[in-house]
């Protein structure tokens, strides 16, 4: 399956795959609002097996068939974990 990859103007390392170049359709909008402008950086031919740098092939997959999209967070902060989920 084509899919096109957008990082978010306004939230560093957030990602939204979609099936379909520039197709916010299925995209909620409130989740446009927090990502800001969609900038496309990437587009690839995904398949189960395709390695990604931080997400699973199939799970990525799962959500363009089911919800249209699929939303990449950014990393975990492992000191927000230390500090016992926030800061202090």
């Amino acid at each position: 399956m084509k899919c096109y990859i957008y990082k978010s103007s306004k939230k560093e390392q957030l990602y939204l795959y979609l099936p379909r170049r520039d197709d916010f359709a299925e995209v909620p909008g409130i989740l446009l609002e927090t990502m800001g402008a969609p900038q496309l950086v990437m587009e690839l031919e995904l398949t189960p097996e395709r390695p990604l740098a931080r997400a699973s092939a199939p799970e990525v997959l799962a959500g363009l068939e089911e919800k249209g999209f699929y939303l990449q967070m950014p990393p975990k902060d492992p000191l927000l974990d230390l500090r016992g989920g926030g800061l202090t």
